[in-house]
């Protein structure tokens, strides 16, 4: 069934007319038997292009059972066995379909993500260009929230959500000179950098390459019921000859034909392969064919290989270090109230945190956010700056923020600091679980 009518659509339009003709027969008893018999017949027709198309390519195929089991039934006048297998086959056919438009679909939003539009800069002055007219060696601006259009090197420091590359949950901070790749976003400040490839030959389009591939793929599980098909098949006939025998009569035969036709496997293999590759591709992880996920399934032992630590890509809030006298409630209250304004990550994991605990938080006012530094904004009457350390700190490092920083360097976390009116007042330690 997974190849039932090589005509796209065309499973669909037999399980409706094949059905509707079974629906009519049940309701109206005059003139069943032909329109069982029409069905039967389209169901035949469908099982023999797909038994020959197999032939051809050298296999025999299980759908050989299907077409024996619809020819047999219609040979001794069982017209309603007949049509039932083929409502089975076109229900097949059309399942396969929907599942294949599906990982059709998700690979349409995958291309679809890909930028149209690139800003190049050329003597001063931004152009805008389509991705494809972009050459090694073009300056090209990157703005808030951009996807980077093809691989380079950055010119300027620039911070970036790696995340549909790499799985790396937080935004990863950049230099000059630092490779860039097509795909991931600008979540920081407007930068620059130095194409290095057309945007044909960049990663992202790679990305979409090798989907395209897996999609196209047969997976050898589905070769596998065919090669069932070399004992199964033979096995199948050897008991309805059998039942022929033992009963007398060619019906007993049909009803083994019928009762062996394996709908369940030849619905299921194509429709588990193409599912997972498209649900695969939704998430960004890609798999270069259906061979790939049938050997996974056979694992019983699996080792992840990933730069840094395996999270969940949610980071948290996990301890909050205090300056002497300061109140840690107060402080993340603050800290909220100026990141519920910023799309950052750690500020979601900041604004969570204070969710958390109840904690009401307050408008900001004048939000700034300062290039590859913080944020800062006026809560209740004071300024809230919430950053990098070299930033909040400035040239002294108080006794209480070194202990802090240590510790985050000690637990692997990440760190953020709070002043209040140019003064820090605490530090935010981010853990990913």
């Amino acid at each position: 069934m997974g190849e039932v009518i090589g005509v796209r659509r065309s499973g669909t339009l037999l399980l409706i007319v094949s059905a509707t003709l079974l629906i009519v027969g049940l309701v109206v008893p005059a003139g069943r038997d032909l329109l069982w018999g029409i069905g039967g017949a389209l169901g035949a027709i469908a099982a023999a292009i797909t038994v020959a198309k197999g032939l051809r390519a050298g296999r025999g195929g299980v759908d050989i059972l299907a077409l024996l089991a619809i020819v047999g039934a219609l040979a001794t006048g069982e017209y309603f066995a007949a049509a039932i297998v083929t409502v089975m086959v076109g229900t097949g056919a059309y399942l396969e379909e929907r599942a294949q438009a599906r990982a059709e679909r998700e690979l349409h939003l995958l291309a679809q993500r890909a930028p149209r539009i690139a800003r190049r800069v050329d003597g001063g002055e931004v152009h805008e260009i389509d991705v494809d007219a972009i050459a090694p060696g073009d300056t090209l601006l990157l703005t808030s929230g951009d996807i980077v259009p093809t691989d380079g090197r950055l010119t300027e420091p620039g911070t970036f959500d790696e995340s549909v590359l790499t799985g790396e949950a937080l935004p990863v901070r950049r230099q000059p000179g630092e490779v860039i790749r097509s795909g991931v976003v600008n979540a920081g400040h407007p930068t620059t950098m130095l194409a290095t490839a057309p945007a044909q030959e960049s990663t992202y389009a790679g990305v979409i390459r090798l989907v395209t591939q897996a999609q196209a793929s047969a997976a050898p599980f589905v070769r596998m019921a065919d090669r069932l098909a070399f004992w199964f098949v033979p096995l199948a006939l050897l008991v309805a000859s059998f039942a022929w025998w033992f009963n007398g009569t060619p019906n007993a035969a049909v009803a083994v034909l019928v009762v062996a036709t394996p709908c369940p496997l030849l619905l299921a293999v194509p429709i588990a392969i193409i599912g997972g590759v498209s649900q695969c591709a939704k998430r960004g992880v890609v798999v270069k064919g259906g061979a790939a996920l049938e050997q996974l399934a056979a694992g019983r032992v699996l080792l992840f290989d990933k730069t840094g630590t395996l999270t969940a890509g949610r980071p948290e809030v996990v301890h909050i270090s205090l300056a002497p006298g300061v109140d840690d409630a107060d402080v993340l209250r603050l800290a909220a109230s100026v990141d519920q304004m910023s799309p950052h990550v750690l500020a979601t994991a900041v604004v969570n945190a204070a969710r958390q605990r109840h904690l009401e938080t307050s408008m900001p006012a004048d939000v700034e956010e300062i290039h590859g530094s913080g944020v800062q904004a006026t809560v209740d009457g004071m300024r809230i700056a919430i950053g990098r350390a070299d930033w909040i700190l400035g040239p002294v490092e108080p006794a209480w923020a070194h202990r802090a920083r240590r510790r985050a360097d000690l637990d692997g976390s990440l760190i953020a600091f709070v002043a209040r009116d140019d003064e820090p007042v605490a530090a935010l330690l981010f853990a990913d679980r």
